[in-house]
């Protein structure tokens, strides 16, 4: 599980991160991970057992990927998934089946998000629809490590997940400051923010697609070294941005509870308007927008595409 913007801003190389969760919760990882060496006798799906899968399908250290572990997935998630992966391999379903099933879920948070009703019900309908995609990012992962079928085609499905996620969330979030499915300058807006997280997005991938075009490794040469913009003001920029950690609020996860606290604002107040809503939706769209622009000049400045 991973933090979905923070290591776009910080830098990190989706190339560097370890497999199975580029940006999100629980990716499924590529051949050649980590598993138990030795007397490796799991048992069957049918036969596996929770603490089997905590075993084998969370391996050391994964809570401890600062960087690629999302705060939910230390905090809660993983302590549940496994009794929902046990319930996933006792059922049948194959890990790609699982990542389908999570991008549904977040398409559907963005679509709650959106309806022409009330926007409390809305908030809360589209922020539990979240936490079934982040459960089902976690346990996709898990169940394709205990199968041992995990595959490049899975990180690539987990990342179409977080893209389709994140941007459905999104624009929902326009047409709920708009006041329903109706065209208007907040429904633009939030087009815009959806935009942005999707390109920068686009701008971490694409380092890699250049870099294999260019016929060079995944990874630059240098370490953390190469990933640091050359120019000290934008690297101090860089940092700044880093700790303030501004960026997480484009992330589908914090975003569905902001909606939902926007909402719970909205009502207390008795506003005719979604005031709360539409703050959020500007303060949404402008982090958006300067991430953007801060990712892509960060990523020039620095020695990732050297």
């Amino acid at each position: 599980m991973s933090r979905p913007m923070e290591a776009e801003l910080s830098g990190q190389n989706p190339s560097t991160q370890p497999p199975g969760s580029p940006e999100r919760p629980g990716a499924a990882e590529p051949p050649g991970s980590a598993e138990p060496p030795g007397d490796d006798h799991r048992p069957h799906r049918k036969g596996a057992k929770v603490a089997d899968i905590r075993r084998y399908g969370q391996p050391p250290g994964l809570k401890d990927r600062r960087n690629e572990e999302h705060w939910a997935g230390r905090l809660y998630m993983r302590d549940l998934s496994p009794y929902f992966a046990w319930i996933s391999l006792r059922l049948g379903f194959s890990p790609n089946q699982l990542t389908y099933l999570m991008m549904l879920s977040g398409v559907l948070a963005g679509v709650a998000v959106s309806l022409p009703a009330d926007p409390l019900w809305t908030a809360l309908a589209g922020a539990f629809l979240i936490q079934v995609y982040l459960l089902l990012d976690c346990v996709d992962g898990e169940v394709a490590r205990y199968l041992r079928q995990t595959s490049v085609a899975g990180v690539f499905l987990d990342r179409i997940g977080h893209y389709l996620s994140e941007v459905s969330l999104l624009a929902g979030l326009g047409f709920m400051a708009q006041g329903g499915w109706e065209n208007g300058g907040w429904v633009e807006l939030g087009l815009l923010a959806a935009l942005g997280a999707a390109l920068i997005k686009a701008e971490t991938d694409n380092v890699v697609v250049a870099r294999a075009k260019s016929g060079l490794p995944a990874d630059p040469t240098g370490g953390d070294r190469a990933l640091r913009p050359r120019s000290t003001g934008i690297a101090l920029a860089r940092q700044a941005a880093s700790m303030l950690r501004f960026h997480r609020i484009i992330g589908a996860v914090e975003l569905s509870l902001l909606i939902l606290a926007a909402a719970v604002i909205d009502r207390l107040t008795g506003a005719d308007d979604p005031v709360a809503v539409r703050v959020l939706m500007v303060a949404v769209a402008a982090v958006a927008v300067v991430q953007t622009l801060l990712h892509l000049v960060s990523i020039l400045a620095s020695r990732r595409l050297k």
